[in-house]
């Protein structure tokens, strides 16, 4: 048009709300397998353990499997994502997810079911690299915060699922059968995604970006401070959640005299709350500029709540409401949490980095409950709580270096 110079050319079309929606449900579908994958086998233990002629410890060491495979999954998973893109890696972990589940209901023995947990981790270990990458290179960035939040939530969704959907089953019918069906949540979840397909397709990277990859290598994202920052962040938050979620109550019930009903109904609301938490944490990550802060602040208060719980002298009533406190405050960090990596995260190494920084919550997993156990075994319950808030202090230390140390604008692989 005669005229026009490019100060007037018109804006970009924004992006319909239901285009991101779509991707943001679909992800957040997949990620829901994730969680759920994590909790088929542990309810069904007491089942397990007469059928397979074991121990509790040789169950617990099949999650160690299970952890242990994801983690190093997770880290190399991340290379197969930037190289054939997210969808069919993605595709893959579902596949995965759901061989495992069904080798789970024909083990005639421990040794095939460890077998098994070998298949499922690996499966496991594919989620965060694709998952962020498709949400990254997809969703809109003004919608980002919301993403990040469905994404959290619907992993909630998925723990809460796994041990409502087996035990009746398993009451009902039989272990084998719980578990068969476990396996066809997961291909169900793959079936759809596959029929919709084409909302999970990624555009090419611009070439500025493909031409930085090559130039950089494979592994030049290593060297940005940012992303063990991230890790160590991450790992923290895994010895937060496994601390909370496995020993908390117990400490708390000894040092509060609470009944083993409410110390349980502790950790329902430390997991409510903490979804809420992340449905807030949405909006408040809508601004990239005060994620620090956000973290700073959810991790802060968590501190001084465990603080509380570990020093002083509480009413029986008080303490699941301070557990659901705790959740809320941690649960609002979330989003911002991943908006962090996703500001220290180079255009062309998505997958990388994110399987990087998000196998640190394996490998805080597969330690804190070694850190937890021996307190406990030790009735240093005060202890417990001081190592849940030094852990989130440590959180805090981790997100203020991020912000110290972000890379710069050039893009590494």
């Amino acid at each position: 048009m005669r005229g026009m110079t490019s100060s007037t050319l018109p804006l970009a079309t924004p992006v319909p709300v239901g285009r991101d929606a779509g991707v943001i449900g679909l992800v957040g579908l997949a990620h829901m397998v994730s969680h759920f994958a994590q909790l088929l086998l542990p309810p069904l233990f007491p089942w397990l353990k007469d059928a397979l002629a074991v121990s509790y410890t040789e169950l617990a060491f099949l999650m160690t499997i299970f952890f242990f495979v994801s983690c190093t999954v997770q880290a190399a998973s991340g290379f197969l994502v930037d190289r054939f893109g997210p969808r069919p890696i993605l595709f893959g972990g579902l596949g995965l997810v759901a061989l495992g589940a069904f080798g789970f209901a024909a083990s005639p023995n421990y040794a095939t079911m460890a077998m098994c947990m070998v298949v499922a981790g690996m499966g496991n270990g594919v989620f965060h690299p694709a998952d962020y990458t498709l949400i990254n290179r997809k969703v809109s960035p003004q919608r980002l915060g919301h993403a990040y939040s469905v994404h959290g939530i619907t992993g909630s969704l998925g723990w809460a699922i796994a041990p409502a959907l087996v035990v009746p089953l398993a009451i009902a019918f039989h272990w084998r059968v719980a578990l068969a069906a476990g396996g066809c949540v997961a291909l169900g979840v793959l079936l759809v995604l596959w029929i919709k397909r084409a909302v999970l397709e990624l555009p090419a990277l611009p070439q500025g970006a493909a031409a930085g990859a090559r130039a950089e290598g494979s592994f030049g994202f290593l060297r940005i401070p940012a992303v063990w920052m991230c890790f160590s962040f991450f790992m923290a938050y895994a010895g937060v959640l496994s601390g909370v979620q496995a020993y908390g109550p117990e400490a708390a019930r000894h040092l509060h005299q609470i009944p083993v009903a409410l110390a349980a109904a502790c950790v329902t609301a430390f997991m409510v709350c903490s979804a809420g938490g992340v449905f807030l944490g949405g909006f408040l990550a809508s601004d990239p500029a005060r994620c620090e802060r956000v973290v700073a602040a959810g991790c802060g208060l968590a501190a001084l709540i465990a603080l509380a719980v570990g020093t002083l002298a509480l009413p029986t009533a008080a303490v699941p409401v301070l557990f659901g406190a705790m959740g809320a405050a941690t649960g609002v960090s979330g989003p911002s949490r991943d908006m962090l990596v996703k500001r220290s995260t180079p255009d062309n190494a998505s997958g990388r980095v994110f399987g990087v920084v998000y196998s640190g919550l394996d490998v805080g997993q597969a330690i804190a409950p070694l850190v937890f156990a021996a307190l406990i075994d030790r009735r240093a319950f005060v202890a417990v709580w001081l190592v849940l808030a030094l852990l989130q202090v440590l959180m805090i230390a981790s997100a203020v270096s991020v912000r110290r140390v972000r890379r710069g604008a050039m893009a590494v692989a």
